[in-house]
């Protein structure tokens, strides 16, 4: 089956199910020689697992990483790297009593039309659990970035309507959200409880800043650099929308107001975020991502069953009220990923 891999010359391709017995990762075009560990992967994947706090799913994943092949006496080969993660928490029987029926919000009734048949469990391959093998490959891409001195670091900017006003990046991983905003994080939380409370859920905004990428990354005309984080954000199950830089403000200013002026030092404003005709600006590059209520709630909808006919339906389970503090990480993963594909595609232009 088409489509579980992504990238060019440093691709990956994930496997596995949510409540199969693993799910994992294949990298090829690790550059050979960089040290590396299962600890450099863990501690990313720590970031994403569940049960991290009271508003995130309560499953009990440790999600610990083995790493099966492309690392030798602790440096990569340049051979493919695999990283497995064994589920230890599935539980599958939770989905019997609506394993025939379609989830609204959810993948279930397109899989089963795409393909005749579905993994009911949890969302099968469609699950948010995908994204760990996402998030290891990731680690891999940002420590091969760091030593390029790029870094890349995501943040809840807004939750339900509760938008940040101010920036602190140091309180990131010092609260459950993983926002930035110290004003607001009080609300933002008393948001999420209220919707976790009455059966819903809630979505909000991720932004991502990348600051240290060369000017010249992305391949003009189909391959431009943020045609590929689009797609590398989009291909993520929650996200329905991004927007780059000004984004769509920009559709209310005039070009004197929008275009980035330049002296000798370089461009005096980012109004572009960091991208201009689809190449690195040398700037810092910066986009956000709308996520969406998490589609698994306790309220009473209406929907059909497999064989058309209607039903009400209640998701029961283990389902994050938000899902923006767990998808910080994955967001982070895939803007390396293609950062460091497209720093590879430019290397081997150059002589």
């Amino acid at each position: 089956m088409a489509g579980n891999s992504f990238g060019n010359l440093f691709k990956m391709t994930t496997f596995g199910e949510s409540h199969g017995g693993a799910v994992g990762v294949i990298i090829d075009g690790v550059s050979p020689g960089m040290e590396l560990s299962e600890a450099d992967i863990q501690k990313e994947l720590d970031r994403r697992k569940p049960g991290q706090s009271e508003i995130t799913t309560p499953r009990q994943e440790p999600d610990t990483v083995h790493i099966l092949s492309g690392v030798f006496e602790g440096k990569t080969t340049g051979t493919p790297v695999l990283c497995i993660l064994y589920n230890k928490d599935a539980n599958p029987a939770a989905y019997d009593d609506i394993k025939n029926l379609f989830r609204p919000g959810h993948a279930d009734f397109t899989y089963f039309k795409k393909y005749g048949i579905r993994d009911y469990r949890g969302s099968g391959r469609a699950s948010g659990r995908e994204t760990a093998g996402r998030v290891a490959a990731g680690a891999i891409a940002k420590k091969l970035l760091a030593n390029a001195g790029i870094s890349i670091i995501a943040y809840t900017k807004a939750i339900g309507g509760i938008e940040s006003t101010t920036i602190d990046l140091s309180i990131i991983e010092k609260n459950p959200l993983r926002a930035a905003d110290p004003k607001k994080v009080a609300a933002m939380i008393d948001c999420v409880n209220k919707a976790k409370n009455d059966g819903n859920s809630v979505g909000g905004i991720v932004e991502c800043r990348i600051k240290g990428a060369p000017a010249g990354l992305g391949e003009p005309v189909f391959d431009k650099l943020e045609a590929d984080l689009a797609k590398a954000m989009l291909s993520i199950g929650a996200t329905k929308g991004i927007e780059f830089g000004e984004g769509f403000r920009a559709a209310a200013m005039t070009g004197l107001e929008h275009n980035d002026e330049m002296d000798k030092n370089g461009f005096i404003t980012n109004h572009a975020g960091g991208i201009l005709g689809g190449i690195s600006t040398g700037e810092e590059i910066i986009f956000r991502v709308a996520i969406k209520p998490t589609s698994s709630i306790t309220s009473s909808q209406k929907t059909v069953d497999t064989d058309g006919n209607e039903k009400t339906i209640e998701t029961h389970g283990r389902h994050d009220p938000c899902i923006c503090p767990r998808i910080v990480p994955v967001i982070e993963a895939m803007a390396a990923i293609v950062i460091e594909d497209h720093r590879k595609r430019q290397g081997a232009l150059e002589l």
